[in-house]
């Protein structure tokens, strides 16, 4: 299984990783407001359907590496929250929310042994430059997820991001 994100049809990109479980624990990772806030974005989730999630993104609290915040990015320097809406929530499996005005997320957790497999979806990408912003965004805030699912300190995230991103700009067609 590859961890890069595959392109499955106009606007969608999908991505698999075998994290270590269990299921439970990974569910957390995903609901959990200070638990998704050491890979993605603390805030709030609403444990519902039609319930709403925040998502606040400091990205440079998720590594101890000090690493400067690249020009594209220094908007973000201070955080940055959003408001989304959960379209499903069937713990400890699926998961989803909106992502933006179009776009939406979803998360499929399955067990496999002592492991899990975590699928998640983004869909409803309006345009090429947004599927190789999320590929890059989802590949990065993955390899945190793993790396602190594993007890390990996660490597620098902002020159990984930038790097997934050059690659994706190849992968994305």
């Amino acid at each position: 299984m590859s961890n890069y994100g595959e392109v499955i049809g106009p606007g969608s990109v999908r991505f698999r990783r075998v994290l270590p479980g269990p299921i439970e624990r990974v569910w957390q990772y995903l609901t959990d407001s200070d638990l998704r806030g050491t890979w993605l974005a603390s805030g709030p989730m609403q444990s519902h359907a039609g319930g709403t999630v925040t998502l606040l993104f400091r990205h440079q609290d998720l590594t101890a590496n000090d690493e400067p915040i690249p020009e594209k990015y220094r908007s973000m320097e201070n955080g940055v929250a959003s408001v989304y809406r959960v379209i499903e929530w069937e713990p400890p499996h699926r998961l989803a929310y909106t992502w933006g005005a179009h776009s939406e997320v979803h998360f499929e957790l399955e067990p496999k042994g002592r492991d899990v497999v975590l699928t998640l979806t983004h869909r409803r990408l309006a345009e090429r430059t947004d599927m190789i912003n999320v590929s890059g965004g989802w590949h990065a805030h993955l390899d945190v997820l793993a790396e602190v699912l594993r007890g390990e300190s996660p490597a620098p995230f902002w020159s990984r991001l930038e790097g997934y991103e050059r690659e994706y700009q190849e992968r994305v067609r």
